[in-house]
């Protein structure tokens, strides 16, 4: 894990960042308010036996001691939705409203599609964009198992979606994954400057189309399950930097601690307001890891 040292100037404690990726991360699960209301749910899992937490930040977030959580009657029935922690917070920073018209620009395998749409009520209109043929069945497939009845599946490259005007985008962009290490141990073995240089390519691409595709007002939320500022911060000010119609709002959850965006690397001074993004880091709040900015469209 050598190329973690990377971060070593830019990570806080950096000595139990290490340390945690070799620790495997708890199962957790979002109530899905679609089929089910939170107290019921909870009462049913009590009345299996089924052991959990309750997240401190979110209300409709558990943290699940259970050996196969996804063979749990409630997550078949579309109850629950298997889900890591802070993956459920790009949508709640979204924060789409009932009736409105959402696209999430990169949506397999429907996590936070889903949970726009249940934030959503089920009124309004997500668009659920999936380029790869070979991902669009388990999106289909956990909407379908979720209740979501106001999502439409396309499948288009992201970076040349139609000019449809949305209120809200999610580009929740194919990165290198570091922060997913502790689902799995092998992720940072194939990290590389490279990888993250040529995946920038393609998340400045996406992020570009995704403001344009903004209505003035809305918002565009940006994120990835990486380290890297190359995928993060550097992706975020190469879009600022081409337009003067957006600017970032600070991002703060109540109960989950983030560090804020960095503002230099490797030498380079980077824009201030790049200190509103939000960086998880998975020794801070027992997570994975996670990148989030949010861009309003003036």
């Amino acid at each position: 894990m050598d190329f973690l040292d990377r971060y070593r100037d830019i990570v806080p404690d950096y000595e139990a960042f290490r340390a945690i990726q070799c620790q495997p991360l708890h199962s957790s699960a979002r109530i899905n308010t679609l089929k089910i209301k939170r107290d019921q749910l909870l009462e049913k899992l009590r009345g299996q036996g089924v052991l959990f937490e309750t997240f401190a930040w979110y209300p409709l977030g558990l943290r699940l001691d259970a050996g196969s959580p996804g063979k749990l009657l409630e997550n078949l029935l579309g109850y629950i939705h298997i889900q890591e922690e802070v993956s459920m917070v790009p949508p709640l920073v979204l924060d789409p409203r009932p009736g409105e018209t959402v696209l999430d620009l990169c949506a397999s395998p429907g996590s936070k599609t889903t949970q726009i749409s249940q934030m959503m009520e089920n009124r309004g209109l997500v668009i659920a964009n999936e380029p790869s043929l070979n991902r669009l069945a388990p999106l289909r497939s956990n909407c379908e198992r979720l209740g979501c009845l106001n999502v439409a599946i396309t499948r288009y490259d992201g970076r040349n979606f139609p000019r449809i005007p949305f209120d809200r985008v999610l580009v929740d962009a194919p990165c290198s994954s570091e922060g997913r290490e502790r689902r799995g141990p092998g992720v940072l073995a194939r990290s590389s400057c490279k990888r993250s240089m040529d995946l920038q390519v393609l998340q400045i691409g996406l992020l570009k189309n995704a403001l344009r595709l903004t209505k003035p007002g809305g918002a565009v939320v940006y994120s990835t399950c990486t380290y890297a500022p190359e995928e993060n911060e550097l992706v975020v000010q190469a879009v600022l930097e081409e337009t003067d119609e957006a600017r970032l709002e600070r991002i703060s959850i109540p109960g989950l601690k983030e560090c804020p965006g960095i503002t230099e690397w490797n030498g380079r001074e980077l824009k201030s307001e790049l200190q509103s993004a939000a960086r998880y880091y998975p020794h801070i709040n027992d997570t994975g890891g996670f990148f989030v900015a949010k861009i309003i469209k003036n």
